[in-house]
């Protein structure tokens, strides 16, 4: 009796375990979803989420295991292909500081605000010259 209870304590932890494991990977992808960025997400750690995931499939086809750890190895690929989603539709926010300090947008808006004032000082030009000859 008490080893019976004794493998059914140990089968709920470590089912908590597992479940609680793939709870702590989803605030990731509700952070991206609610900045509609993923600038916060550097590409360093993501190559590291991808390397982890692609070693936990190998070894989850390669070695004998319970069947919770194999679904378990693969609730972190179902993780891993909505961070690719993420990384595909979202763009990369050239506005926000990133972690040294530096912002990129400065760099992207400074010309276009000289091709704005160039754009429009012809206009204002030909239509005086209408104004002219009419």
């Amino acid at each position: 009796s008490s080893g019976i209870n004794a493998e059914y304590g140990i089968n709920s932890l470590v089912n908590g375990v597992y479940c609680f494991g793939f709870l702590f990977m989803t605030p990731q992808l509700f952070l991206n979803y609610r900045l509609k960025s993923v600038a916060h997400l550097p590409w360093r750690a993501f190559m590291y989420k991808a390397f982890n995931t692609f070693i936990d499939d190998i070894f989850a086809f390669i070695i004998t295991m319970p069947t919770a750890h194999r679904i378990a190895c693969f609730r972190d690929d179902v993780i891993f292909v909505v961070y690719l989603y993420q990384r595909w539709l979202y763009p990369v926010d050239k506005s926000r500081v990133n972690e040294y300090g530096q912002v990129f947008e400065d760099e992207v808006t400074a010309p276009e605000e000289s091709t704005r004032e160039l754009d429009q000082s012809p206009k204002e030009e030909v239509s005086e010259q209408e104004k002219k000859d009419q």
